[in-house]
């Protein structure tokens, strides 16, 4: 039998523990928010635990040097060095070069849906600065002509582990199609990397997720409706991800009663013309699903879903001007419709 003494320690231990172990829930339960503005979008992270404000700050650090390297209206940025080489190298780094290998692959993929050197024709419509713009096919050609990235050199020297990028003289590129999925990517790796085990961020369309909810569900993360941005079509129900979604709904501006959107067919250099409303890429690769969610928009609906059928590694959900919602087979116990305005069906 033991002592009292003894019991009286042995209870107090229990005691303490019983006190501590809620404690410790409740830690991990913290949730910490900021909101950002960059890469001219305002973005929201979220982060949960004891390493939340910690995971913030990580998050956004990277974020704000990503803005400040990708933009091409900042003279130091690499886009900008990239853009007045005349033809020359230009060293890089590793991120640059993925970001740019992520995108060729799915540029010959696709056909060219996605060219990051359709810049001056973004720049001559005036979605880069606001100041919008409706431009002749004689401008326009102008522009095009100036398109290159199947021309791009991207060499790797792995003794040093750096890298260096050419394109013609004349060229010049963006990375809008591709920098908020990159940043996503590098923001959650900063939060986890401090040891966030939980945690989202959202960066204007792109949701990229750490983890799973703190009491271990899933995260749900809607599909906006793009005849209604208030409401939305769908819920995703996901674990640790990425959802990008491009649409017509996001960029635009009217003149004579003529709306033009930000997604523009590299080929005519104007807004592209299908039945797709908006593009939802569902994959764990942030900077994938970036390139893919502007690609599959420009591809269409069959092409889109050809696509995907050939290549996978990705699923995604299309919002057509039928009213209906078309998702990937890998969406089946994932994706719930949640407006009756729309028709739901799956692919095979």
């Amino acid at each position: 039998m033991k002592k009292p003494s003894v019991i009286k320690k042995t209870l107090l231990v229990c005691l303490c523990l019983c006190m501590v172990l809620p404690l410790a829930a409740c830690g991990e339960s913290k949730m910490a928010q900021r909101q950002v503005f960059a890469m001219d979008t305002i973005m929201t992270l979220t982060a949960y635990g004891r390493n939340a404000e910690r995971g913030l700050t990580a998050a956004q650090g990277v974020i704000q040097s990503m803005n400040d390297m990708l933009d091409p209206g900042i003279e130091t940025s690499i886009t900008h060095q990239i853009n007045t080489a005349n033809g020359g190298n230009v060293s890089i780094s590793g991120q640059v070069a993925n970001m740019l290998s992520t995108a060729q692959t799915v540029y010959k993929q696709s056909g060219g849906a996605l060219d990051l050197t359709i810049y001056p024709v973004i720049q001559k419509w005036g979605f880069d600065s606001g100041r919008y713009y409706v431009p002749s096919d004689e401008e326009l050609m102008e522009d095009l002509v100036r398109r290159g990235f199947d021309k791009m050199v991207l060499t790797s020297f792995p003794s040093s582990g750096s890298y260096a990028v050419s394109f013609p003289a004349n060229t010049a590129i963006s990375f809008g199609a591709v920098a908020k999925g990159c940043a996503a990517d590098n923001a959650i790796s900063a939060m986890r990397n401090v040891g966030v085990k939980s945690g989202i961020v959202s960066l204007g369309g792109n949701v990229q997720t750490l983890g799973v909810k703190p009491d271990g569900s899933l995260w749900n993360v809607a599909v906006q409706d793009p005849n209604n941005t208030a409401s939305y079509v769908g819920v995703l129900s996901v674990g640790q991800i990425a959802v990008v979604t491009s649409g017509t709904y996001q960029r635009f501006f009217i003149q004579n009663g003529k709306t033009y959107h930000h997604l523009i067919n590299p080929e005519s250099g104007r807004p592209i013309n299908n039945t797709l409303k908006s593009v939802t890429i569902v994959t764990e690769d942030g900077t994938l699903a970036d390139c893919l969610s502007t690609a599959m928009f420009v591809l269409g609906q069959s092409k889109a879903l050809n696509y995907w059928r050939q290549y996978g590694g990705f699923d995604m959900v299309l919002v057509n001007t039928d009213n209906e919602v078309i998702c990937t087979k890998g969406l089946i116990e994932k994706f719930t419709l949640t407006n009756n305005s729309y028709t739901l069906r799956y692919v095979e």
